[in-house]
């Protein structure tokens, strides 16, 4: 994992796990796919990195799913929960471990039906860091 990769990924983590609603709903946020979690929790997928560089500094693009887990009869909550995770994750510091956000940019989400009454839902952002 490069040293932006893992900057971004603690300070989504961060963003999750500090937000009162979030806190008071989700049983975890998770660095990587919870083994033995139950819903509602969120995590954080595989991060792809590419090059986003200039001949003085460097830079990465980053693109960062972020999955949420509930089970119920409806996502409804799951709804809800995504909505406040958009925030928390738009609302990141731009100065990170070493790195500093240069952009943040939604790029879609789905929900889908994992089984009876079990749903998923991922939301995914593109970042734009360079190295301070």
């Amino acid at each position: 994992m490069t040293a932006a990769t893992a900057a971004v990924r603690a300070a989504i983590g961060a963003a999750l796990r500090g937000d009162a609603t979030l806190a008071g709903v989700l049983n975890g946020v998770f660095d990587r796919p919870a083994v033995r979690a139950s819903e509602p929790y969120a995590d954080i997928a595989d991060v792809a990195a590419s090059d986003w560089g200039t001949k003085d500094r460097r830079r990465r693009e980053l693109r960062v799913a972020v999955r949420l887990r509930d089970a119920g009869e409806t996502p409804v909550r799951l709804g809800l929960l995504v909505d406040t995770a958009e925030r928390a994750i738009e609302g990141l510091p731009r100065d990170l471990d070493g790195w500093r956000i240069a952009s943040c940019v939604f790029l879609r989400s789905r929900t889908a039906g994992e089984g009876p009454g079990r749903w998923l839902a991922v939301v995914e952002y593109r970042l734009r860091v360079l190295e301070i």
